[in-house]
């Protein structure tokens, strides 16, 4: 973990509330991997998480959608400022597999760790399938900086404004029909992957869920992202956010 002065180099709205910030990176960057997090320094006493979307060479990059006070300081920086980060802190997906047929499922701001995720994965010659969904085209936006050139995808919003007119849930139900799966990943809201879970466990699927719980610390001293799972309390920011979904208590 580093904590890191960065320059912003760009730190645009991309739809709605919905912002892409990419900053230089020189410490970080080299012990980064898809799935982790940083804490953000923004104008208030505790720090904000932000799952890492991308990198590069010696570029950071990172998806948030404004919730309150401090993400909204966070969108108002401007390129050439500069922006204290924290990390990259917790546990992010394994990436050392080799030829697996792999599903992706992604809602929201949940769809921000999967850039990485796809490439990391792609390098070993895995099969990928990709389902994002979001409630609306603003919030399936950031899906336009994607790559799906190697990867079979599937698009789902509640309004139908883009893709197909359902939820990811209902997606992952109807492919299963017809493809086997070796691993599934997941992230977004949590009624979605409790039910990818439940569904991947049903199928004999192994399956991974990013939690995305509030914070506080961030660093494995407060208490405030406990979790009650089968095999004890953990907490999120240190033993996740990337957890087995057998080990996780589904409602």
């Amino acid at each position: 973990m580093f904590l890191e002065d960065c320059e912003i180099l760009e730190n645009i709205c991309i739809s709605d509330n919905n912002f892409l910030m990419r900053v230089l990176s020189t410490k970080a960057i080299k012990h980064s991997k898809a799935g982790q997090f940083f804490m953000l320094k923004s104008n208030t006493y505790l720090r904000r998480p932000i799952s890492l979307y991308y990198m590069t060479d010696n570029t950071l990059e990172f998806y948030y959608h404004i919730k309150g006070s401090g993400t909204k300081y966070i969108s108002n920086l401007k390129s050439g400022d500069i922006i204290n980060i924290q990390g990259p802190l917790g546990n992010g997906f394994d990436t050392n597999i080799e030829n697996n047929n792999i599903l992706i499922i992604a809602g929201g701001v949940g769809i921000a760790p999967m850039k990485l995720l796809i490439d990391k994965l792609l390098e070993k010659n895995n099969k990928i399938t990709f389902i994002a969904g979001g409630s609306n085209s603003g919030s399936v936006s950031i899906l336009n900086f994607f790559n799906f050139d190697s990867i079979n995808t599937f698009i789902c919003t509640d309004d139908g404004s883009v893709g197909e007119k359902l939820n990811t849930v209902q997606k992952f139900r109807s492919i299963l029909d017809y493809n086997k799966f070796d691993r599934v990943y997941t992230c977004g809201p949590t009624i979605m992957m409790n039910l990818v879970s439940k569904i991947a466990i049903e199928n004999n699927i192994e399956c991974y869920a990013s939690l995305e719980n509030m914070m506080a610390c961030g660093v494995n001293v407060c208490l405030g992202c406990s979790i009650k799972t089968n095999i004890g309390q953990k907490k999120v920011c240190y033993d996740g956010p990337v957890f087995n979904s057998k080990d996780l208590i589904l409602e």
